[in-house]
């Protein structure tokens, strides 16, 4: 039988054993659920950033770059600084130090949520970072992203509109299956149907009659001659085109010559100088559009004229006469055919009404 001393001897060392293989279960277990991949004993880099909402952030959340996780959440919290009073949200991290050429001052750090509904970490986004490499208690700058609050906020409009609109179809869709309105009636009244259904059916025809070749619309699709015409035709406007392009012709001209056009300027500025001379009172037609005693002595003038021709118009003086009496008329055709019998005797023999005699005292 042993002795009261082997079995207390016994008990130390199952004591020891059993402390010993708990102290390295502990061990294991703590380096199997560390995340970060970092030891008890490792030295890791404090950063910390400042966010303006934690979005459901705890302590020991992974912080990952770029989608490693190369550290950890150590704490939460709310500072008191004045200088962050618009991200008051502190977030310290403990970071693996074999990462720190990954990390520089300028990284951006976000918070982002795995899945949908999943737990919210850090992520560091080093992309673009070109300073220096991240020191123990540097600050990094924070990146505000959406939560799923803010995403179902922002949602919450359109999902109003949606019923909105889904409310008005059903009124629609109501009002249709009622016979309200056009669409209502086409779908309920066989009346309407019957119209349309012949209205089809004289479409029909009608397509038919075109494919034949029949009618004025029928002849332009199936006539070859008439195509051909129109391809002549065609062909002289290109033709008359290409004429006005080179410059021929009075209208290519007026499209191709500068000097036609800059006369034709020219005389449009004359005809403007003139314009505005005669709204200002230059010139007769200027005199006869802005002087008054100008258009009272022209007016008179037109009245006397129409005078004088009422009067030759109605026999009154001698250009009266001349127009209105035959007498006159056949007086001045004597005298002139006189004068014409006279001249031609004179030609004949001149010395008979010629003769000059000088007589001397």
């Amino acid at each position: 039988m042993p002795s009261q001393q082997e079995v207390k001897w016994s008990q130390l060392k199952v004591g020891l054993i059993v402390l010993v293989s708990v102290t390295l279960l502990c061990a294991l277990l703590i380096l199997m659920t560390n995340s970060s991949g970092l030891s008890l004993f490792s030295h890791r880099i404090s950063a910390r950033a400042y966010f303006a909402n934690a979005n459901g952030l705890k302590s020991g959340a992974p912080v990952g770059l770029e989608g490693v996780t190369i550290g950890e959440v150590k704490s939460v919290i709310l500072t008191s600084d004045p200088a962050y009073r618009e991200t008051p949200v502190e977030v310290i991290m403990k970071l693996n130090p074999r990462f720190r050429d990954g990390i520089h001052t300028d990284s951006r750090v976000s918070l982002s949520t795995v899945g949908v509904l999943g737990d919210t970490v850090v992520d560091i986004n080093s992309r673009r970072a070109v300073g220096p490499e991240l020191r123990d208690g540097d600050v990094l700058q924070s990146v505000e992203t959406p939560s799923m609050n803010d995403v179902v906020r922002s949602s919450q409009n359109t999902i109003e509109s949606f019923d909105l609109v889904m409310a008005r179809l059903n009124l629609i869709a109501t009002r249709m299956q009622n016979g309200v309105g056009t669409a209502g009636k086409l779908f309920n009244d066989p009346a309407m149907y019957n119209r349309l259904t012949a209205t089809l059916a004289q479409l029909q025809i009608l397509l038919q009659h075109l494919n034949s070749g029949q009618g004025s619309m029928g002849k332009l699709l199936r006539d070859d001659q008439l195509y051909d015409r129109l391809n002549e035709t065609v062909g002289r406007l290109d033709d008359l085109t290409g004429r006005l392009e080179e410059g021929k012709g009075t209208a290519g001209k007026l499209l191709q010559d500068d000097a036609l056009y800059n006369n034709l300027n020219s005389a449009l500025a004359h005809a403007n100088a003139l314009l505005a001379q005669t709204d200002a009172g230059q010139g007769a037609l200027g005199l006869m559009i802005k002087d008054p005693a100008f258009a009272h002595r022209l007016n008179h003038a037109v009245s006397q004229l129409d005078l004088l021709l009422s009067n030759v118009n109605s026999g009154k003086g001698t250009l009266g006469k001349l127009a209105t009496d035959d007498m006159a008329y056949q007086n001045l055709n004597t005298l002139l055919t006189s004068s014409s019998d006279l001249v031609a005797a004179i030609r004949k023999n001149p010395k008979k009404y010629l003769v000059l005699r000088l007589k001397i005292f």
